[in-house]
């Protein structure tokens, strides 16, 4: 019981649309509605400001760890611990309070590794920041850091269970980035620093 409890909790604060709330808190335009479409932190920083995006990227992030911390405090198997993680991941991708169309989950899924295997998750967070430092490509950074956390996860020694849902979480990267990919084949992408 206490398990389902905190899968609940993970996926109703994984739900909350960080972006969404920073820039109405700021009486700015909801992010949806400009820009990329996106609530993540780069179309917020886009849209509202750089402060803003920080703000919205601090927040998708904690949403991401708090509930996983907290499960791993908690619960002694893995696979109950990921449970959470996972939970709170798709609460960020279909978010109850958006109708289910939520943003790509880049920053609560560090979150959520921050709190199973931080070793791994700052290594995949250096992967994307040498990518979007060298490219300004947010969206080829962000997949390739979800394509190299399963494999640091597993060179690190984490559980199985965590290994699995970095492929998970990887997979439905992929699957949310597929506009990104469309046109970072056809090289129309929006680079940081430019209007998406």
């Amino acid at each position: 019981m206490k398990w389902l409890l905190l899968v609940g909790f993970a996926y109703l604060l994984g739900s909350v649309p960080c972006g969404v709330v920073v820039a109405r808190l700021l009486g700015q335009d909801d992010p949806r509605s400009g820009g990329s479409g996106n609530i993540g932190a780069t179309n917020v920083a886009r849209m509202v400001g750089r402060a803003a995006g920080i703000a919205t990227l601090a927040g998708d992030v904690l949403k991401g760890l708090i509930p996983t911390a907290w499960a791993g405090a908690s619960f002694a198997s893995p696979w109950a611990v990921a449970g959470v993680g996972l939970a709170a991941y798709l609460g960020h991708l279909f978010p109850l309070y958006l109708g289910f169309k939520g943003g790509k989950g880049v920053a609560t899924g560090l979150g959520v590794f921050l709190g199973l295997a931080p070793g791994a998750a700052l290594l995949a967070a250096g992967v994307f920041g040498g990518v979007a430092w060298r490219g300004r490509l947010v969206s080829l950074a962000s997949l390739c850091a979800a394509g190299v956390l399963p494999l640091l996860l597993a060179f690190l020694g984490a559980p199985l269970a965590y290994v699995v849902l970095g492929v998970v979480v990887g997979g439905l990267s992929v699957w949310k980035h597929g506009g990104n990919i469309e046109r970072l084949l056809d090289g129309t992408e929006s680079r940081l620093g430019r209007a998406a």
